[in-house]
């Protein structure tokens, strides 16, 4: 099938709050506690521009349509969801989107599924070791069908090291692997001479070492999401499945004898949901839902913000060879960094903006070297900050002293830049559950960078949600608690 060039511009998505008497209208927050969310009403607590290129879309003609599930949002998160309910049910499946697949935030990162980062005893822990798992039977079934998960997704167990280059920080890094052991990882200390011997280009000095976690594992998330949507497609001829891409939802569709929503209006068609209709449009989950809602009798307000992100791939990168994937150990303190909270590595780049840089670094399967990453809050904007790329460069220096020797300037040329929106939320916890009120809306966002590792886990979840059955990981831990007025 040949390709087609899609050019997508994704303009930011910005209201003014609705002008309504709060004595009259309950305003709804959701406020996650364990990757669901408790939420309060009335104060009162309920229980790039880019190019992309991408195969001609599968989209039935505008009308009006019908089907069990209609998902909102095509990225890593509504995929996967989708291929869940395909592969574990008999259930039809739509999925809408403004844009196309890899337009946001998945089709921008650094496609790794790392463990070394995460913490045992954190909240998103449980959800991460099961997406964690999921990935790698995925990769297995891969194989079992006679290809390659190389080649369809772009995966390589290369490992990953979480490194430090202070004895305190070597410290914090034997703890650990202590806990990442005792949570059944195989993980490992490294000294810093045993670090030099597996990554010879890498200096943490004499007093560094590393987390190492030879399990862990990466992929390209443009050839997973491509896999993931052709499997998807199997399934249209079966009438069980549509994408519906370059149509925005303009509304949704509620019940006249119930509270229930009934499906969405798009601005090319109109889509009945009979079980449920599934928000996962990441950073644009609370613009959406907030205009979705406006005419109706609940203001819901999911406090996910956009957080902007900078990586640099430098293409066919001969003059440095990484053998695992890297992070260092500040990577972890800018994820939980706030609006209000700066880590050391922080840099004040303008007047109400704090932009964090922490070296990652991966090499992915045709030699290109992608080098992280930045998060800064500036709104839906997308475009390159020079000054970030020059900031990203100098953070990796200090790790790669070889990279002292070059330029950025000569690979202008070779030098691509992704830019993404992660969906943040506040407390750092990802909000997936049923709005009350409105038990067939499922809000499933605000994995901020780790969409893509707790993806097949969330879509799992959903699922269960819908269909009722008990979760591997407990839905019920994960839901929306109570009901709204």
């Amino acid at each position: 099938m040949a390709s087609v060039t899609l050019h997508i511009q994704s303009p930011p998505l910005t209201h003014d709050a609705v002008s309504l008497s709060r004595n009259h209208f309950p305003v709804v927050t959701f406020k996650t506690t364990f990757l669901g969310s408790s939420l309060t009403a009335n104060g009162k607590q309920l229980s790039l521009p880019k190019t992309f290129r991408t195969q001609p879309v599968i989209t039935a003609s505008s009308s009006t349509h019908t089907f069990d599930v209609v998902i909102i949002g095509a990225g890593i998160i509504g995929l996967t969801i989708a291929r869940q309910f395909l592969i574990g049910s008999d259930l039809s499946v739509a999925v809408v989107d403004k844009d196309v697949p890899c337009s946001g935030a998945t089709g921008a990162g650094q496609g790794y599924l790392w463990m070394v980062h995460k913490e045992p005893e954190s909240d998103t822990w449980d959800l991460a070791m099961r997406g964690h798992k999921l990935w790698l039977m995925f990769a297995e079934k891969v194989r079992a069908q006679g290809l390659d998960p190389l080649q369809e997704l772009g995966w390589k167990q290369t490992g990953s090291l979480l490194v430090g280059r202070t004895a305190k920080e070597a410290a914090t890094l034997k703890k650990k692997v202590k806990k990442l052991s005792e949570a059944g990882l195989r993980a490992e200390y490294l000294t810093s001479d045993v670090l030099r011997l597996k990554e010879p280009e890498l200096d943490v000095g004499k007093d560094g070492g590393a987390a190492f976690l030879p399990g862990d594992c990466q992929l390209d998330a443009q050839r997973a999401v491509a896999f993931i949507q052709k499997e998807n497609r199997h399934f249209s001829s079966k009438g069980r499945y549509a994408e519906f891409f370059h149509d925005p939802v303009t509304s949704l569709l509620r019940s006249d004898s119930s509270s229930e929503v009934e499906g969405v209006r798009t601005s090319k068609n109109t889509l009945y949901s009979k079980k449920a209709v599934i928000v996962a449009a990441g950073c644009w989950s609370g613009s959406l839902v907030h205009d979705l809602f406006r005419e109706s009798d609940i203001l819901l307000n999911v406090p996910v913000k956009p957080r902007k992100g900078h990586l640099v791939v430098l293409e066919n990168f001969s003059s440095l060879k990484l053998n695992h994937g890297l992070m260092e150990m500040g990577y972890v303190d800018h994820l939980h960094d706030t609006v209000d909270r700066k880590s050391s590595h922080s840099v004040k780049v303008e007047e109400g903006q704090t932009l964090s840089v922490s070296m990652t670094a991966t090499m992915d399967t045709v030699g290109n070297l992608v080098l992280g990453s930045s998060r800064q809050f500036t709104g839906y904007s997308t475009q390159v900050d020079e000054s970030i790329i020059n900031h990203i460069w100098k953070r990796a220096e200090e790790f790669f002293p070889k990279l002292k020797e070059l330029s950025l300037e000569d690979f202008t040329l070779d030098r691509k830049v992704r830019i993404g929106l992660r969906p943040y939320m506040l407390d750092g916890k990802p909000v997936i559950g049923p709005v009350p009120a409105l038990m067939n809306v499922i809000i499933a966002t605000g994995h901020e960078g780790g969409g893509l590792s707790m993806a097949l886990g969330t879509a799992e979840m959903v699922a269960d949600m819908v269909m009722g059955n008990p979760g591997i990981v407990d839905s019920a831990a994960f839901a929306l608690q109570g009901r709204c007025c």
